[in-house]
């Protein structure tokens, strides 16, 4: 399978984990998707400073600029696959 193959698949396996992941490993699903789909941040940081959950998500992302979209693909898909075990 190509690599977008097997991303996309961990992506729909994300969504019927037998259990629901730590709030460290979500971000960090969702700040490696975010990486694999759009790239490097493009947005500004939420403006609410009590908005705790945007704000982590926003920095959980940057903490990845320059990481490729290939790189993040990969460790997503692997990621997911460990949960699954």
């Amino acid at each position: 399978m190509e690599l977008r193959e097997l991303f996309e698949q961990a992506a729909t396996d994300s969504k019927n984990l037998a259990e629901r992941p730590s709030n460290d490993t979500l971000l960090q699903l969702y700040s490696l998707y975010k990486q694999a789909t759009e790239g490097d941040v493009n947005s500004d940081p939420p403006s609410n400073p009590f908005d705790f959950v945007n704000k982590a998500k926003y920095e959980a992302w940057v903490a990845l600029k320059g990481k490729s979209k290939e790189a993040a693909m990969k460790e997503y898909t692997e990621l997911v696959n460990k949960l699954k075990v």
